[in-house]
């Protein structure tokens, strides 16, 4: 049996183009998150999407009993995938996401999804730092254009420069092309 999970994060909804939260380039990145699916699932490898559910009636993104929650439908949970709900951008935070891949051996962890400056990052050093081996497929990522102060940050800056992060101290960034080979 495999030792690695791949860990589907918030590929929801409320991210398209027609949500409430639109990032840059979402269609293109749920794909290549469909096509490492895939392969790890010929490849027996763990699924586990993370969804993320707002605990306010309110909020305007992810709210309860919203379609924004629901998953993207090319990277839909399957029978045999595990999901995991969360309030926080850290997939471990209050979750059973660690449970579940300590229950199915895993030792290797690969996070494809969204935003990546938030979630991604959150998660994927919090992977690192619990012992996982960590492979974030940065081309199944999103994000959006920031502000910080009176600058506009550009969403493909802002990715690049997490990657760049994440790759310096946390694991290994690779592309779907790559992670298919």
């Amino acid at each position: 049996m495999s030792k690695r999970a791949i860990v589907v994060v918030d590929l929801q909804k409320d991210y398209l183009g027609t949500g409430r939260f639109p990032l840059v380039d979402i269609e293109d990145a749920a794909a290549n998150a469909a096509r490492v699916i895939a392969a790890a699932r010929s490849r027996g490898d763990r699924i586990v999407h993370v969804h993320h559910v707002s605990k306010k009636a309110d909020s305007p993104l992810f709210a309860p009993g919203t379609d924004g929650i629901q998953p993207i439908p090319a990277v839909a949970p399957q029978t045999g995938d595990a999901v995991v709900v969360k309030n926080h951008p850290n997939s471990f935070r209050d979750t059973a996401l660690q449970e579940t891949l300590q229950a199915a051996g895993i030792q290797e962890v690969v996070v494809v999804g969204a935003m990546s400056d938030v979630c991604i990052d959150a998660t994927s050093r919090a992977a690192a730092d619990l012992g996982y081996a960590l492979t974030v497929v940065h081309d199944a990522c999103a994000t959006r254009d920031k502000a910080f102060g009176d600058a506009r940050v550009p969403a493909a800056q802002v990715h690049a420069t997490i990657m760049s992060a994440l790759e310096f101290g946390y694991g290994k960034i690779t592309t779907t092309a790559e992670f298919l080979a």
